[in-house]
């Protein structure tokens, strides 16, 4: 990420739960920030899909625990939390990010297929802000939940991630309104379509990627680096009078969905 816009360690002494910290965006948010002075816990299912990126941040210098955990799981979720604080001692921010994403016709969509998604994404989200409530009470910490856009119009073979997000940005604005009263700020970050990403590569298929970047007003895919940014932004002191928000970052891309430009 580009440190140069922010201040020196924006973020120093804070400590960041971050699901889904492996790889991907929040993989990508969970280096930039232990690049801006936070200490890191990254989760995801499996082990060995947290130890690359927990030793990139430990090379570059920086703090990260490394702790399984399903997130439809909630004593598993509350197990993942309890260690990170026996870790760095307490919890200031939580970053939601855990998903899952495939693409399918409604009418070919299984009902086990949509409810594991909704569980990673909606439910998943909900079982991490609960599990750490107390601990973001104590501290007056904040969360940051990962959406989307896709929800916004209807799109494509995408009903079951579509859902998903529209709970999770639900999960965001409730939260928000109950939890302000005890110093805790809950936003999210909705990406467009994003280039450098696993998903990016498996969903998208390369013939329509030229025609797509067309219709993005600033006519090119967004970069991890942008999520980074934006989540920086969220998690710091600069944003601390904002709750409730789930900031767009695309372009402008949903905005022009239905132009003919």
């Amino acid at each position: 990420m580009n440190k140069n816009i922010f201040a020196e360690n924006i973020l120093k002494n804070k400590v960041v739960f971050v699901t889904g910290g492996g790889t991907g965006i929040t993989g990508g948010v969970a280096r930039a920030l232990t690049e801006m002075g936070a200490k890191v816990s990254i989760t995801s299912r499996k082990q060995e899909n947290l130890e690359s990126m927990a030793n990139t941040i430990r090379e570059n210098g920086g703090e990260c625990f490394a702790v399984a955990a399903d997130v439809r799981d909630f004593a598993a979720v509350e197990n993942a939390i309890n260690k990170t604080i026996e870790q760095f001692g307490k919890i200031d921010i939580v970053v939601n990010g855990a998903a899952g994403n495939f693409l399918c016709e409604a009418k070919e969509l299984s009902s086990n297929g949509f409810g594991t998604v909704v569980d990673i994404d909606t439910k998943g989200t909900f079982n991490v802000c609960r599990a750490a409530f107390e601990e973001l009470k104590k501290n007056q910490g904040q969360i940051l939940n990962i959406s989307a856009t896709l929800h916004y119009l209807g799109t494509p073979m995408q009903i079951h991630v579509s859902a998903a997000k529209a709970g999770v940005d639900a999960i965001t604005r409730n939260l928000a309104v109950e939890w302000g009263k005890y110093g805790i700020r809950v936003n999210g970050i909705a990406p467009g379509p994003i280039e450098d990403t696993e998903g990016m590569k498996r969903l998208l298929p390369e013939q329509l990627k030229e025609k797509l970047a067309k219709k993005i007003p600033l006519q090119r895919f967004g970069k991890i680096n942008d999520i980074e940014n934006a989540a920086v932004f969220l998690c710091s002191d600069a944003a601390n009078y904002i709750n409730g928000v789930t900031l767009v970052v695309d372009g402008g891309q949903w905005l022009s969905a239905n132009t003919f430009m």
